[in-house]
This record gives C-alpha cells, structure tokens and sequence, in this order.
C-alpha cells in the first residue's frame, strides 16, 4: 500500500521540520516545499492526503497558492490546513468561519497540530457549490440569476430549489419586473467582467503589500 503524502509549504525550516517530527508514526511521507512556486508544482505533481499552508511565502504567497487550488475542483477536494503567525492576514481575504479548510496558529503544539489536521480532513469533505470558470455565463435557471463570488476569484453557481418562475414564450418575452433572460445575461457577464478585474486589483495590491514586507524585514 502505497504511502500518504503529506505536503508542508512553509519557508522556515523549523517549522517543516517540526511538523515532521510531531507528526505520530505511520503510513505516509512528508515532502518539503520552502515558497509557494515549490509547493504550487508539488500538489499539481503528486497525489496528496494534506496540505499545509503558511500564508506567507517567497516567489508566490500562501494566498495565490490558496487560490489556484481551490480555482481546481479536484484540488480543493485535498485536506488543507493555512499556517499563519498572524490569524489577521488570513482573514483579511478568507471570512470566517473557515468551512472548507482548517487555520493553524503559530507557533503550535502537538496537540494543536493533530487537532487541527483532523477537523481539516473533515471539513474537506464537505459538498461544495459547482465551480464555473470565470469568464463563462454564469448560470440561469428557472429564470432567476444565482451569481454569487468567492475570494479565489470564481463564480459559484449553486442549484436553485423551489424557486420556480412562469416559463417564458422565448428568452425576448419579459419575465418577472419586466427583465427578460437576453437582459439577465448580459448582466452576469458584467458582473463576471467587474469580478475579475477586481481579483486583478486584488493580486496586484497582494504583491506590493508582500514585496513591502520582505523589505521591511
């Protein structure tokens, strides 16, 4: 049987090497990445049971790593557990309560440490909305727009239950207040449009702030 893979991303070889040797004895292997482009390349090549994520790194930040994860419906599925000596970095871009990942405050014990990767397993197995691509229309059903933005800069369109409309004769007849579906789906689009540049804007302040910081240490 194969070996559990266990990825830690983190820039401070005490900390890997601390989460290694609390870690309990069993069936798996830990793998090391020390910035976030490492660590990125480590859980798109192997197949991981956990992930553990300083927010903080060189090259690409714990956040757009974050991000490109969960933009994956597969990679979002892996146990993610956010590291961070500051609780307030991460919920400056996540909201809490975190429901599909799991926070770990530094510095940690074992306790702390095992305690927090079993509600991460947990809460990964959580249903989650379908993803849709940015850039996609977003969708429409029953006649109701069910748009909604998550931080990683995706539209999750949930499935809307008893929310029947009157059927429409074609998508130019007007529905309820007199919007008719051709009206509804240019405004998704904008909205998609407007989403993405403000990921854009978003990334683009994340850098700054991140190259500040590395120079004020």
């Amino acid at each position: 049987m194969a070996s559990n893979k266990i990825l830690v991303i983190d820039d401070t070889t005490v900390v890997r090497v601390k989460v290694r040797e609390m870690l309990p004895p069993g069936n798996f292997e830990v793998l090391e990445a020390k910035d976030g482009v490492e660590g990125l390349n480590f859980i798109l090549q192997e197949k991981l049971s956990l992930i553990m994520l300083d927010f903080l790194l060189p090259k690409m930040s714990g956040w757009e790593v974050f991000q490109q994860v969960q933009a994956h419906p597969e990679l979002r599925k892996i146990p993610l557990v956010i590291m961070s000596g500051r609780k307030e970095e991460v919920t400056e871009k996540i909201t809490e309560p975190f429901e599909y990942f799991e926070f770990l405050g530094k510095p940690f014990d074992q306790k702390q440490l095992i305690n927090a990767i079993k509600l991460a397993m947990t809460k990964a197995k959580q249903p989650r909305p379908e993803l849709v691509s940015v850039g996609a229309p977003v969708a429409v059903k029953n006649s109701t727009v069910t748009t909604s933005s998550v931080a990683n800069g995706t539209v999750v369109a949930p499935s809307v239950a008893n929310s029947a409309m009157p059927t429409a004769a074609s998508n130019a007849t007007p529905i309820t207040g007199g919007v008719s579906d051709a009206e509804i789906n240019a405004l998704n689009e904008k909205i998609v449009k407007m989403q993405a540049e403000i990921d854009g804007l978003k990334k683009q302040l994340t850098q700054v702030v991140t190259f500040i910081k590395q120079k004020i240490k």
